[in-house]
């Protein structure tokens, strides 16, 4: 072989390993290996809070309260005003001002921050019947036949009223014969109203 042959082999071979280099390089990526990496849990897109302008915002005339919404699954206050004097007012008005707050839509606001209720916008409410337990409030629909989350929401707005509820339970009824039974709002039906709706119902006599 002639020295200009061997030197017309020499870049040729060059270039070869170069290009196989590339492909292993390619092939290799990241190395593979048998330990899990947790990298946490994904972040949340919902705040499940409101904007302190948008919350002075709502501060018009009435009186302040609190009504539990659902937001990421779990119950979640949000503040809210209305037209009701509770230290003067009767217990049924208190509970129907509460009521409107929960069977309407979330305004925008809210529902951007993730905000939403199920309480069906046909509820109502009202006062007991003859043989009714004291402060029993009697709803239009079976409160079992309720979606969970609804009754979550009712229960625990109810309870955080102090005029409407003083003792931590609410004795609610529906338009049946069914006897009214006792919810209370637990820390459990906050953080899943669907799976723990009323923890600690009691039948009343």
């Amino acid at each position: 072989m002639t020295p200009s042959e061997r030197r017309g082999r020499r870049p040729a071979a060059a270039l070869a390993g170069a290009a196989l280099c590339a492909v292993l390089a390619a092939g290799c990526g990241i190395r593979t290996t048998s330990v899990p990496v947790d990298a946490g849990p994904a972040p949340s897109q919902v705040p499940c809070t409101m904007p302190a302008e948008d919350i002075t915002t709502q501060a018009q005339q009435g009186i302040p309260v609190q009504v539990y919404l659902v937001c990421a699954s779990e119950l979640v206050t949000v503040d809210r005003t209305v037209q009701v004097q509770e230290a003067t007012s009767d217990r049924l008005r208190i509970a129907r001002a509460l009521l409107d707050e929960l069977r309407e839509e979330p305004p925008a606001a809210e529902r951007q921050a993730g905000f939403s209720t199920h309480v069906p916008a046909a509820l109502r409410v009202g006062g007991p019947r003859a043989g009714d337990p004291k402060g029993t409030l009697r709803l239009s629909e079976q409160p079992e036949d309720l979606p969970s989350e609804a009754l979550a929401q009712i229960v625990c707005t109810y309870t955080e009223s102090e005029s409407l509820v003083p003792d931590g339970s609410v004795v609610l009824g529906g338009p049946g014969s069914y006897a009214p039974r006792a919810y209370l709002c637990t820390t459990e039906t906050k953080a899943s109203p669907k799976a723990v709706p009323t923890t600690g119902t009691a039948l009343l006599h």
